[in-house]
């Protein structure tokens, strides 16, 4: 059953995507733009972006700083004063491995800012219009690391927890007032954020995949949209399980 209205026809449609200069948000922008859709590209780093915008009119840049509340303002009614938008994604994440012995405060609350605060931040300055609009669409790029918790993502995993509860609280709320909502859980996909780990990443996949994997679910009208499934679907497994179950199966999957 779709939750959402499925969108397959991008024509026409408008979209804002923030923390979209590399990784997932990147992809995504360029398979919308690919499917026809207008798209309008944020994040503090242009990195890729300005080539592509220079090439393609229906492809803009705008500089922001998610931490910023100021500019995500003016930012958002600059948009809007150029026209609706049809979707918002919010895509902008900070990651840094941390454990509980090797708390770093400091780096937990700029994971806050940027994962948590960054789409409260974007979501005040664009709902309003969207509300008076009585149309338009919401979509959080969370994380499987928010289901449950796990080693190494103390500062990460909190977060993106907050994003999904965020998303589904958002989805109840906005339901009948017109507007779409959904959450993206990837599982392992192969960025600048995940370059980082010094492990085997399980079921690793591009960000283009990820990219065709999130169009799929719009789609679909989904609102829970994760993959690859050969891997999220046995996170879901895990979720259900009793701790005195999990706890020892996480630590001996991990070894941590």
């Amino acid at each position: 059953m779709s939750l959402n209205p499925q969108i397959s026809d991008w024509h026409g449609r408008r979209v804002w995507l923030v923390g979209a200069s590399t990784g997932i948000g990147l992809a995504c922008a360029q398979a919308l733009r690919a499917a026809g859709a207008q798209v309008v590209v944020s994040a503090r780093n242009p990195q890729g972006v300005l080539d592509w915008a220079a090439q393609d009119a229906g492809v803009q840049w705008r500089v922001l700083d998610v931490c910023d509340a100021p500019q995500v303002q003016a930012t958002a009614r600059a948009l809007l004063a150029e026209g609706p938008l049809d979707m918002v994604v919010y895509a902008a994440g900070y990651y840094q491995a941390q454990r509980a012995h090797a708390m770093d405060l400091a780096q937990m609350l700029q994971h806050d800012k940027v994962n948590y605060q960054g789409a409260l931040q974007v979501i005040d300055a664009v709902l309003p219009d969207m509300l008076a609009r009585g149309r338009g669409h919401i979509t959080l790029v969370s994380s499987v690391a928010g289901w449950r918790g796990l080693p190494n993502g103390l500062a990460y995993g909190p977060t993106k927890a907050a994003l999904t509860h965020l998303a589904e609280t958002l989805y109840v709320d906005l339901q009948d007032r017109g507007i779409g909502v959904s959450v993206v859980n990837p599982g392992f996909v192969a960025t600048p954020l995940t370059a980082q780990n010094q492990f085997t990443m399980p079921a690793l996949i591009s960000p283009e995949e990820a990219a065709r994997e999130m169009l799929k679910g719009w789609a679909q009208g989904q609102f829970d949209i994760h993959f690859p499934k050969r891997f999220t679907l046995w996170l879901k497994l895990l979720r259900v399980l009793p701790y005195r179950i999990y706890f020892p199966l996480v630590r001996w999957f991990t070894g941590l």
